[in-house]
C-alpha cells in the first residue's frame, strides 16, 4: 500500500508492510528512494506515521545520499545487453591473464552476468564472475575488479592477507575501491 507523509516540508511516497513475523515497527530506505515501514499486523497505522516523523532526520539524509548516489550510476550507450556482455567477455579474457602473471593463480571458469548489486565475486571452485558493466569502466577500475577477484583465489575474505595481495599490484588501491564503491549499478 503506497501512502505520502510530509517530512521537514517535503512530500514522501512510503509503502506499507505488514507483517506477522515483526515484532516492532521499522523502516527501510532503498538505493531507488523508495520508503518502507514495516509493521507488525494488528499494530495502527497512526502509529507507523508518528514513527515515521520520529525518524525524519535520518530519513531525509539517508534520501538525500542517495539522490547523490544516483548521478553517479554507470552510462549505458544505446546498444544490446548481448553486445555488452561480448565486449566484456572479451576485456576480461584479453586482460584477467596479464594481470594473473604476477600471481600466477589459477581458475577454473569466467562468467559474465548482470547483477545488480555485484560487481564480482569469486567461487570456493575458483569460478569468476563479473558484471557485465565493467566493460563500461575506465581501465584502472576494470583492473581493480579484476585484481580483487584474482585475489580472492588465494583469500576467500577481505583480511590484511588478502589487501597485501591486492596491494602487490595496485598500491593505490584503497582510492579505486572507493571511487568502484561510489558507482551505482542500477
Amino acid at each position: 500500500m503506497s501512502l505520502f507523509i510530509t517530512l521537514s516540508g517535503q512530500r514522501i511516497p512510503y509503502e506499507l508492510y505488514r507483517s506477522t513475523r515483526t515484532r516492532r515497527l521499522g523502516v527501510t530506505v532503498f538505493r531507488d528512494g523508495k520508503v518502507r515501514v514495516t509493521l507488525p499486523s494488528g499494530m495502527d497505522v497512526a502509529r507507523a506515521e508518528a514513527f515515521l516523523r520520529d525518524k525524519s532526520a535520518w530519513i531525509i539524509r539517508v534520501l538525500a545520499r542517495m539522490s547523490k548516489q544516483a548521478a553517479r550510476t554507470v552510462p549505458l550507450p544505446a546498444g544490446s545487453y548481448a553486445d555488452y556482455k561480448k565486449a566484456a567477455r572479451v576485456l576480461v579474457e584479453t586482460r584477467l591473464p596479464e594481470l594473473n602473471e604476477r600471481y600466477g593463480f589459477s581458475y577454473k571458469r569466467i562468467s559474465i552476468r548482470n547483477q545488480k548489486t555485484r560487481w564480482g565475486s569469486c567461487s570456493k571452485r575458483g569460478s569468476l564472475s563479473f558484471n557485465y558493466r565493467i566493460a563500461f569502466l575506465r581501465p584502472e577500475l576494470a583492473d581493480y575488479l579484476l585484481i580483487h577477484e584474482l585475489c580472492h583465489l588465494k583469500e576467500m575474505n577481505h583480511s590484511i592477507r588478502f589487501w597485501t595481495l591486492v596491494a602487490k599490484v595496485l598500491p593505490n588501491f584503497r582510492e579505486l575501491r572507493r571511487e568502484l564503491r561510489a558507482i551505482r549499478l542500477r
